[in-house]
């Protein structure tokens, strides 16, 4: 844009059948003062009258704001977080129909195994008539949603990394998949404090907290990663805390920079060292307080 008013504010230039056009000059323009847009577009021949250029201007934000959408869409942590969820889906669900096929088919066959290797073997049997085909049939889309939920955690390994290499070589490809969906992007989780980061997943058990009915929770989803359920049970809050700081400071490099910092994993391993040592040194401490009351 420019405060030129021969040049006609935002839409200089622009072809009034250009949408792209349109975009580009709403998106990049500037100006240092307001002018009486919808008149200079009159008077250049841009619009008809002003209800014509509100009428343009209108259709050109719209064009703008779904393309904006879309491209957002398509990003790399956008898919990260379609392909997370969509595994959680046919994990659920496969083990909603195996359960059901399985149980159906305790009444059809002998020896029906439970659970996805239940329904595995059934789809592999040889239906005798309608009602058992239903629950062959039914078993091998619980097998095959098993099979894509397996597929589709191969594509979480294969580009989470990609999209966050700090995060994903951290907490493990799926856990950073997880973290990224739970903030709504990696931006949003490159924005949030470690604290929050800490409880990513536990917001349940945080409202219940914060209303009174339930202390504080240590830490949310990344209670799965091994620095913390590997802990013993006193001091995973203070592995959360460190975790949860080390991930906050691996997605903002990811976001950020996007290149891979091996001084936040070593970091993060020493801290971890620590934390643990308290164990031996408390488990020396009680087998010779023991040693000495014997």
């Amino acid at each position: 844009m420019t405060t030129d008013e021969s040049d006609a504010g935002w839409f200089a230039s622009v072809p009034p059948d250009d949408p792209d056009a349109a975009r580009d000059a709403i998106e990049r323009g500037s100006a240092e003062s307001p002018a009486n847009w919808p008149r200079l577009a009159v008077e250049t021949g841009f619009a008809d009258d002003a209800d014509d250029y509100y009428d343009r201007l209108h259709e050109a934000s719209l064009h703008a704001t779904r393309e904006a959408v879309a491209e957002r869409e398509r990003a790399d942590d956008q898919q990260l977080i379609h392909a997370v969820r969509a595994m959680d889906d046919c994990e659920r669900v496969a083990n909603e129909l195996a359960e059901r096929a399985t149980e159906w088919a305790g009444s059809r066959f002998d020896d029906v195994d439970p659970g996805i290797a239940g329904a595995r073997d059934l789809a592999e049997r040889e239906p005798s008539g309608d009602l058992d085909g239903r629950v062959v049939s039914l078993s091998a889309r619980a097998a095959a949603l098993a099979d894509e939920r397996d597929a589709l955690a191969a594509t979480i390994d294969r580009i989470a990394p990609a999209v966050a290499p700090n995060l994903a070589d951290m907490a493990g490809p799926e856990l950073a998949a997880r973290l990224i969906a739970l903030a709504g992007g990696l931006e949003p989780l490159a924005k949030k404090p470690s604290g929050t980061v800490q409880v990513l997943g536990a917001e349940d058990a945080l409202f219940a907290h914060l209303s009174g009915r339930a202390p504080s929770p240590k830490h949310g989803i990344i209670y799965t990663h091994e620095f913390v359920r590997g802990t013993r049970p006193e001091d995973r809050g203070s592995a959360a805390r460190a975790l949860a700081g080390k991930l906050a400071l691996a997605a903002r490099a990811d976001h950020y920079s996007g290149e891979y910092r091996e001084v936040l994993h070593e970091d993060l391993r020493e801290r971890m060292a620590t934390i643990r040592a308290r164990a031996d040194a408390d488990g020396d401490a009680d087998d010779g307080s023991e040693g000495d009351d014997a």
